[in-house]
């Protein structure tokens, strides 16, 4: 990782444009972001999922959450999985996790990127924006001791065991992103079945 000025130039790295797809997640054509989250449009997004061994008393394994930062377009403040974003056209998704996890997070992947699933939903979510996503959901297990994450991206991160986060989902579902339950729902199942 690098150190914590190497953000201090940069503001958020969110890019202007989404691809969008048909129901089967092939492209179609590219759309402004914001336009496309106000329409409703179906596009093509990818998440990343980091996973390591429970590092507390439980046995099984924890996930490194984000905490979106205040002043995102949508679901600021919200926790989610390790990464979420859209790939840039002609960009492969394994390329886009790696981009996305660096730029939001300063964490160099360097274990396999797997591709577990891929999903659509959609949910109304604030500010009169719609995300409709056909969602690529990537699991990569590797420890991270320390995150230098991108204030204009992410307020904070923590690693959470797998029951902690179905008791926080349960008690306080409003502090989640819309799209995370879906997430953690295929994670913990490919976990269990991976094991």
């Amino acid at each position: 990782m690098s150190d914590s000025n190497s953000f201090k130039d940069h503001r958020s790295t969110d890019y202007n444009e989404v691809l969008l797809c048909d129901i089967n997640g092939n492209y179609k054509s590219t759309k402004d972001k914001l336009q496309a989250h106000l329409d409703g449009d179906l596009h093509i997004a990818f998440s990343v999922q980091l996973v390591r061994p429970s590092k507390g008393k439980q046995n099984g394994i924890e996930l490194l959450l984000q905490r979106r930062a205040e002043g995102k377009y949508h679901s600021e403040g919200l926790w989610t999985n390790t990464c979420c974003s859209h790939p840039l056209i002609n960009e492969s998704l394994e390329v886009a996790c790696k981009r996305r996890v660096r730029e939001e997070l300063n964490i160099e992947l360097t274990s396999p990127i797997k591709k577990i699933t891929e999903f659509t939903y959609r949910a109304e979510l604030d500010n009169g924006l719609v995300e409709h996503e056909y969602d690529h959901l990537f699991i990569v297990y590797q420890d991270v001791s320390e995150c230098v994450a991108n204030p204009f991206e992410v307020s904070e991160t923590q690693w959470l065991h797998l029951d902690d986060i179905v008791h926080a989902i349960s008690n306080n579902p409003e502090h989640f992103s819309a799209w995370f339950p879906a997430v953690f729902e295929h994670v913990k199942t490919y976990d269990l079945l991976n094991r």
